[in-house]
């Protein structure tokens, strides 16, 4: 059974278009990946990290020590918030109570 040759020309052109297509997302999605620091693929979909040497080490080590600063910092501020909005909310009798309280232990 052979295939009338008409078929494969009208089929021809939609495979070309499909193989080039694949073919351009495949390259603007490694662009993008390599844009945006993704680690690019081997063959069998293992990541394959690009040799950046110590400096770049280096780099993602003090970043990542600002880091944790910063979220040690941002703990704080939450609960300084989370004070400061019981303050303002609480009603004013509670919270000198509260203070009357305090006070009262530190003289003991």
């Amino acid at each position: 059974m052979a295939l009338d040759p008409s078929i494969i020309e009208a089929i021809a052109p939609v495979g070309v278009v499909a193989v080039i297509a694949s073919m351009g997302a495949w390259v603007v999605t490694t662009w993008m990946k390599v844009k945006n620091g993704y680690p690019l693929e081997n063959s069998w979909g293992k990541p394959m990290y690009p040799n950046g040497g110590g400096e770049a080490m280096e780099r993602i080590r003090l970043i990542s020590q600002e880091n944790a600063q910063l979220r040690a910092e941002l703990g704080s501020l939450k609960d300084r918030m989370a004070v400061l909005e019981r303050i303002a909310t609480d009603k004013p009798s509670m919270l000198a109570a509260e203070i009357d309280s305090l006070a009262t232990k530190q003289l003991n």
